[in-house]
């Protein structure tokens, strides 16, 4: 729970780490499994000292007496069972972190050189810092993945009457046309790059790959059999080389305000740009042993560059259209723009306001395609980069068909600068513990600070009513203010499951005032209610880690 000062040798070994999968002691387990027991067994020797003294041992004992010590053993169990349901879910994180195994890059690379699942990641924001948007749009934008749109969802009045107010709109407005140029200087030199190595294999082999993906990538089967001469391998190197500069420069010239955009510098731009950087000099070396290098691989290569740089980013303002909702939540303003999805809309100017019909795609001024995969962020988190690429290859296993929610729960950024913030990130921390132990006991739940959800999945939970005239859908529910949580009830109850990707690869602010605890309160109301749903039902089946399991998906 201590944290070093930011910027130390201590903080930077620590975030190194994260994203890595945990090599777990048996001594830990064993260490675990002890403090249960302990806790257990701490329980039951004062239940039975309890018993002696106030039932058994000759005392004037009176009523009142009695009862205030009943009183008193209920407090001290309750406390009790509360720390032995947080060693059983540590212990349950313990068992994932043991059997988790990273899938490597290279068979994640040779998968999305086959299969492209459309994915569009959605971000929430009302009345946000620019920084703090900025840094999290950064975040996905650089996220490995191919063919990615982001879409800002801007909830702030669209006729703010103060001055600060109106600032915050219009940078946020802003911000997507700013991001995009300033990705579209490594996203061209990569794709120019990558569009000359195809003239070239062109020019040495009798048959250049002619099939080609929707986003315009290759076929990883057109490419099989085809190698190159090894300076191909200078080529490329020298790509991943300007790429990596252009990280670095990156990095140098970010804004530092607090540990958050320390974070992202080091941990996005400068973990990319040392990767980047030691591609190349391994490119290189294996330029030096003269040998023919399959073009396929290569290929992969360049497209992995074009997955980093090649982000779509728009934003979207339900607010400006009467016949969206304006509710003032979250869930509604993710519920709009999911609503959208897969059709084309022309605006329509009315009394009530400007409307959105649906038209013919190539008339329409509004277009939203209908993605395999939505991932929800909020305005304040960071991902690392692989966060998309792997939780979406997870999702498209046969094994995982059955999940509809797959995140990472998130953790806290490391280094706050304030004793409280520390604090707060702590709980956050532990939090991130019970997630994933939960997760192991097949109790897991929608953590919505970062999700990646199955479109199919939103779907099956569509509800449409009507306001003033105009369909209103809904997913998210937003009956409470803690929607995601809200949402799982729905999730299992639909038969999807749930999944806890067992590595830390997302980060969110905590608070620098307060302390966070609604959200444990909205733990334990959703579980009682899932409870009561689930009534009477029994379930079997395999288990698999990590996953919640509705019991209209198991066998009675």
């Amino acid at each position: 729970m201590s944290r070093q000062p930011a910027g130390t040798h201590g903080q930077r070994a620590q975030v190194r780490l994260v994203g890595q999968a945990a090599q777990v002691p048996e001594s830990r387990i064993v260490t675990a499994r002890l403090a249960i027991m302990t806790t257990i067994g701490g329980w039951v020797g004062y239940l039975i000292y309890w018993f002696y003294s106030q039932f058994l041992r000759q005392g004037a004992y009176t009523t009142q007496a009695k009862a205030e010590a009943i009183a008193y053993l209920a407090m001290i169990t309750l406390l009790e069972a509360s720390s032995l349901a947080y060693l059983v879910a540590r212990l349950g994180h313990i068992y994932r972190a043991r059997e988790h195994r990273r899938v490597p890059r290279a068979h994640l690379d040779g998968y999305f050189w086959q299969r492209r699942p459309s994915l569009t990641m959605i971000i929430p924001s009302y009345r946000e810092e620019t920084r703090v948007i900025r840094n999290t749009l950064l975040s996905a934008a650089l996220q490995e993945y191919p063919d990615k749109r982001i879409v800002l969802l801007i909830d702030d009045p669209p006729n703010p009457t103060e001055e600060r107010h109106r600032v915050l709109l219009e940078a946020a407005r802003s911000l997507p046309s700013q991001l995009e140029s300033l990705l579209a200087y490594p996203a061209t030199a990569a794709r120019r790059a990558y569009d000359e190595f195809r003239e070239r294999v062109g020019s040495r082999v009798s048959q250049l790959p002619a099939i080609v993906h929707e986003g315009g990538s290759d076929s990883g089967a057109a490419w099989d059999g085809v190698v190159v001469d090894p300076s191909e391998l200078e080529q490329l190197a020298d790509t991943y080389a300007l790429a990596a500069s252009w990280l670095t420069l990156q990095s140098e010239e970010l804004p530092i305000i607090d540990h958050t955009d320390e974070f992202l510098r080091d941990e996005v731009f400068v973990r990319l740009a040392h990767e980047f950087a030691q591609i190349a000099d391994t490119l290189r070396e294996g330029a030096s042993y003269g040998r023919e290098v399959d073009a396929a691989r290569l290929a992969q290569l360049y497209e992995r560059l074009l997955n980093v740089f090649g982000a779509r980013i728009t934003s979207f303002e339900r607010k400006l259209y009467a016949s969206l909702s304006s509710e003032p939540n979250k869930a509604m303003n993710l519920n709009s723009y999911i609503g959208l999805m897969g059709g084309a809309y022309s605006v329509h100017r009315t009394l009530s306001g400007q409307v959105l019909v649906s038209d013919d795609p190539e008339h329409a001024d509004l277009v939203i395609p209908d993605p395999d995969y939505v991932l929800t962020l909020d305005a304040d988190s960071t991902l690392l980069p692989e966060y998309c690429l792997r939780l979406v290859y997870l999702m498209e296993q046969e094994a995982y068909a059955h999940v509809a929610v797959a995140q990472t729960p998130y953790s806290a950024y490391p280094g706050p600068a304030s004793r409280l913030e520390r604090i707060a990130g702590a709980t956050t921390d532990v939090q991130h513990v019970v997630h994933q132990g939960l997760a192991n006991y097949r109790a897991g739940f929608w953590v919505g600070a970062n999700a990646v959800i199955r479109k199919r999945a939103l779907n099956s939970l569509e509800e449409i009513t009507w306001e003033g005239g105009y369909p209103i859908k809904r997913y998210i529910r937003d009956r409470t203010a803690i929607e995601d949580t809200e949402s799982s009830v729905d999730i299992v109850a639909q038969g999807w499951e749930i999944y806890n990707y067992p590595e830390r690869l997302s980060y969110s602010a905590t608070p620098p005032t307060s302390v966070p605890c609604a959200s444990s309160v909205a733990v334990g109301l959703m579980a009682a209610c899932s409870s009561c749903r689930s009534c009477g039902v029994t379930t079997s089946g395999p288990r698999r880690p990590g996953v919640s399991r509705s019991p209209s998906s198991s066998s009675a």
